[in-house]
């Protein structure tokens, strides 16, 4: 790769529209909210927004149940709002990104009501139907990945539909070229809005097996994931070509993909020139806690070291023609401080030593909201107080294994998606200044003393230490385009790397435990460029510091 394009130089920032700020006090955030912060992202250091679902939804998994793809729901605002977010964010050198869900609709979405109405409408075919098992039964034993079956009954059509997700999210019919060319044209609709490009959600579902049958069960419900049946089913990238020929092509946007399921392996195939997307968000690092794929319960110590070689893998997989996403946050995980770090860990000292590794490594950096705050996980008291569909849907998976209800819910503390939804913590007057409603999740409770407003003041906060970070990647080129390599690999409290073009070398280091460790000598050598303590000791690393060094060599 010898041109670097706009998106590779810049830092994305994802927005969570309904916890991000409110305007109108109905307690859900709104676009007019997002562009009066505008000048916050311009002076974070931001290049784009990922925005997740604005669209029309009856918000069964807010907002990634879609009812109309080329329109906006009325709970954010209208289209002539958005049609002003985008040129205010382009005013300030910020564009705007989408979220295209097209795996799946909303079963309220017109295209569905008119499939389950009958066998022989012009939009039977359109969503995935099969017919009973003998005893009348669900076609398979396929559980969907919010838990209970992937499959939900139609008296209308005496069949049955299959849903990934949600019961409210039948799967799309991606071998019907009617729906493709639809989803085409909505998506081309947002590119004659002026937006800057696309995320494409649990795009690797797509693409069904061509024969439906039972698979071994994993659990003791007797089901298997749908995610073991479906992921990646080979087939997909021909539709995935398809799709960036009558999308993507032609157009000064960026595309990435969720793909939960594609190995580091592959991603050649996936990103790249002769790929489909410019990025691909991988999973491998994220699931590090776990024993093994989607499962909830089975989380255990895990060691650094695994998590190492899974970021080391996927900058291997692109490291020559292809680029990648880099993130420990989003929509869907627990708020990294609480995942990634010990749980004796100091808040601001292991938020901005996260934010070195993220803001350092090959690749475009996605920050979450509020992530560059230091924003931490919330533990409410019952599963009741818990808004996300998945959260609840794990919570019965975990008793149904046998788990107490205690032990159930301190899953759910530790890995909800709520976790990263709460309000926005913009200041510390009531509801952290996200609305003056009720806010439709309630704010953590610690936002007195993590906020914006707070931070701004602070030169030593989380937010200055973005800020500089951010700017540190803008004035020194190396860290864009230097040659990534993995140092002290077989450390399980140290994560280093080196970035190196030319004669120049950079070198970060980051200590994982809340232990002093020991450095390697001459690691770092030649000029501190940044660090979350204020002065370097060259022999050891305290807890959890982060330091990063560049030097000649040569």
């Amino acid at each position: 790769m010898n041109e670097y394009k706009w998106w590779q130089n810049t830092a994305v920032y994802q927005i969570y529209p309904k916890s991000f700020n409110d305007t109108t006090g109905s307690g859900t955030g709104d676009l007019h909210g997002i562009t009066e912060k505008l000048d916050y992202l311009k002076e974070l250091g931001v290049g784009a927004v990922w925005l997740t679902p604005v669209y029309p939804s009856p918000m069964v998994d807010n907002g990634y149940d879609i009812s109309d793809y080329t329109g906006i729901n009325p709970a954010f605002g209208s289209m002539r709002q958005m049609e002003e977010l985008i040129a205010g964010a382009k005013e300030r050198g910020i564009r705007i990104i989408m979220d295209l869900v097209y795996n799946h609709s909303s079963d309220q979405h017109p295209w569905f009501l008119k499939s389950r109405s009958s066998r022989t409408n012009e939009k039977s075919d359109w969503y995935i139907w099969r017919d009973p098992k003998e005893d009348g039964s669900a076609p398979t034993n396929w559980r969907g990945i919010f838990g209970g079956s992937a499959w939900t009954y139609c008296p209308e059509r005496g069949q049955y539909y299959l849903h990934t997700f949600a019961e409210a999210q039948p799967d799309l019919n991606w071998e019907n070229p009617e729906v493709r060319a639809a989803l085409y044209r909505a998506a081309n609709f947002w590119l004659d809005k002026g937006v800057g490009g696309f995320r494409i959600d649990a795009i690797t579902y797509i693409k069904k097996p061509a024969v439906f049958t039972d698979g071994t069960p994993d659990a003791a419900d007797g089901m298997v994931s749908v995610h073991t049946m479906t992921v990646n089913t080979p087939g997909i990238l021909d539709f995935l070509h398809e799709f960036r020929r009558e999308v993507f092509d032609g157009h000064d946007i960026f595309t990435v993909g969720e793909a939960n399921g594609v190995s580091p392996a592959e991603l050649s195939d996936w990103v790249g020139e002769n790929g489909v997307f410019s990025m691909l968000f991988e999973f491998a690092h994220v699931l590090v806690p776990y024993e093994s794929g989607e499962t909830w319960c089975n989380m255990r110590p895990w060691k650094l070291t695994k998590l190492k070689a899974a970021l080391s893998a996927s900058q291997a997989g692109v490291a020559r023609e292809g680029w990648c996403p880099i993130y420990f946050e989003n929509h869907d995980r627990a708020r990294s401080v609480n995942y990634f770090l010990p749980e004796d860990a100091d808040p601001v000292l292991g938020a901005k030593a996260l934010a070195t590794v993220l803001l350092t490594l090959r690749g475009t950096p996605f920050i979450y909201e509020g992530e560059e705050l230091g924003m931490t996980n919330v533990a409410w008291d019952s599963i009741s107080d818990y808004d996300d569909i998945s959260s609840h849907g794990q919570y019965e998976l975990a008793r149904a294994e046998g788990y107490s209800p205690t032990e159930a819910l301190s899953f759910v503390h530790f890995n909800s998606r709520d976790n990263a939804r709460t309000p926005m913590q913009w200041n510390g007057s009531a509801h952290a200044g996200f609305t003056t409603g009720t806010p439709w999740l309630p704010v953590n409770e610690n936002y007195p003393v993590v906020n914006a407003a707070a931070e701004e003041k602070d030169a030593d906060s989380v937010l200055a230490y973005y800020k500089k970070l951010i700017r540190l990647r803008t004035e020194h080129p190396l860290l864009l385009r230097g040659k990534y390599e993995e140092l002290l690999k077989d450390n399980e409290q140290i994560y280093a790397f080196a970035r190196t073009e030319g004669n120049r070398r950079t070198v970060t280091a980051v200590n994982f435990t809340t232990e002093q460790a020991p450095l390697p000598a001459e690691l770092l050598r030649g000029t501190r460029l940044i660090g979350n303590y204020a002065d370097a000791r060259l022999y050891a690393l305290r807890p959890l510091e982060a330091i990063v060094y560049e030097e000649e060599i040569g």
